[in-house]
């Protein structure tokens, strides 16, 4: 098969990637450990995709995996306390991929490499200067990408996402799971920080929609493009209540300390990885996406997006 798009991973984003892309038509083939089982309530959607299962770090599977590809695109993401050592040889294996099969680059980054915002709007100029571990991570992985499209060895175009929400979101979302379950039940849903403060949250098909455009879309390499969010971002706290009156229970929110996220961390290293971030939600947190928008991709509206994110997590529930 020739002309295909090949997805790295299949997690929330990855799926998301995979099903925008069969709505432009082209040929999908996702790359992952775990086979069709990995799909969750996208299965019957990604009936038609052929599904390829390896180690992503092993770059002669890689490369086989991604023969005839137009695009690869990089959704891998491993457990959030061993980006450090996991995500780099991930990253390489596929990049190893496009390398030998003359295929775009696709990357799937966030906004982590910015550091703190200091009280301005981020976009795709915005200054890089890490003060977190998974900052650096993500900004050296991303010099990587960027050292090898200047040599020529391969043509890149990397997505950078704020903190996502939505279906499949799971734990490490802010508004995830933890939330949602408190929601549905009726309880009290704690937030990070401070809940009355603006935080652009980037819903991930939206996620999905904008890096399948920068695959398939002419003239985008060599930059960094900021994937879809709502140009006027609600805050964390009105992002709740709406949920709790999308699903018909009283509205009870609090707010999670960071020192009791730390204490937690002390038993989960998930929870002491989200600690470390605790500095998104000290300030308002803006992530101006406007660039992507003059290729056609504009963010789902939160409103929609909200009862879509209750209606999807009701569904893995049942």
């Amino acid at each position: 098969m020739t002309d295909v798009h090949v997805v790295f991973g299949s997690g929330p984003v990855g799926r998301a990637t995979a099903l925008a892309l069969l709505r432009r038509g082209v040929a999908v083939r996702i790359v992952n450990r775990r086979g069709r089982a990995a799909f969750g309530r996208d299965a019957e959607a990604l009936r038609e995709v052929e599904v390829v299962t390896g180690d992503a770090t092993d770059a002669a599977f890689t490369t086989g995996a991604a023969a005839g590809a137009a695009s690869v695109y990089q959704t891998l993401n491993p457990e959030y306390h061993r980006w450090a050592e996991d995500f780099p040889p991930l990253q390489g294996g596929v990049l190893a991929a496009a390398e030998a099969t003359g295929a775009r680059f696709v990357n799937m980054d966030n906004v982590y490499s910015y550091g703190r915002p200091g009280g301005r709007p981020l976009n795709e100029q915005s200054p890089q200067h890490p003060h977190t571990r998974k900052g650096r991570v993500r900004l050296d992985m991303a010099d990587e990408l960027w050292a090898a499209h200047r040599a020529g060895r391969v043509e890149v175009v990397s997505g950078r996402a704020s903190d996502y929400y939505g279906p499949g979101a799971g734990i490490a979302s802010p508004l995830g799971a933890r939330v949602l379950a408190a929601v549905v039940a009726g309880k009290r849903a704690s937030l990070f920080g401070d809940p009355d403060l603006v935080h652009s949250y980037t819903y991930i098909p939206d996620i999905g929609e904008g890096l399948a455009v920068l695959g398939t879309h002419a003239g985008v390499t060599g930059s960094a493009w900021h994937l879809p969010n709502d140009p006027e971002p609600w805050t964390s706290r009105a992002m709740t209540e709406a949920l709790f009156r999308i699903a018909g229970t009283e509205p009870r929110i609090g707010r999670l300390p960071t020192l009791v996220v730390r204490a937690v961390g002390l038993v989960n290293p998930t929870v002491r990885e989200l600690a470390e971030m605790a500095y998104e939600f000290e300030e308002p947190f803006v992530v101006d996406s406007s660039r992507i928008a003059s290729l056609g991709v504009r963010a789902t509206p939160i409103a929609e997006a909200l009862e879509r994110t209750l209606e999807a997590y009701r569904e893995e529930q049942e």
